[in-house]
């Protein structure tokens, strides 16, 4: 079943592929935790949590969109999943940061369910780079 083929994988909505992104991404930081120090899982935890908040996830589409990673295929399926519709943001996060968050939720999605590893490994690896005081290990 997996690959599917772009045009098979966009007939689902864009919320759906942002249900499967955010576990494809999610798996992504949890994996980079652990192979970059062992610790108790309530710190991995609390890593993670930084990681794939959505002011984050925002931040690393704005570099992607900066350094112009993106291919046109790549910036049409974040922009279905940045603009579609019933988002509700949750308190922590501003309308913008949860709907960009949303798009790259979609994205990886979308590059999972059509085998692209590559592109998921280069776009993490960007997003990876992102860092704060309180984020190092």
């Amino acid at each position: 079943m997996l690959p599917m083929s772009d045009r098979d994988a966009m007939q689902y909505s864009p919320l759906t592929l942002a249900f499967m992104g955010d576990s494809v991404y999610e798996q992504m930081v949890r994996t980079r935790l652990i192979l970059l120090a062992n610790m108790p899982a309530n710190k991995l935890h609390k890593l993670a949590v930084k990681k794939v908040c959505a002011e984050y996830q925002a931040q690393a589409v704005r570099k992607w969109i900066d350094e112009d990673l993106l291919d046109d295929k790549e910036l049409d399926v974040f922009k279905r999943g940045r603009n579609t519709s019933g988002i509700a943001a949750p308190k922590h996060s501003t309308v913008s940061e949860y709907r960009i968050a949303t798009g790259l939720e979609c994205l990886f999605g979308f590059l999972y369910l059509t085998g692209k590893q590559d592109r998921l490994e280069i776009l993490f690896d960007s997003a990876w780079e992102i860092t704060g005081d309180d984020l190092e290990i």
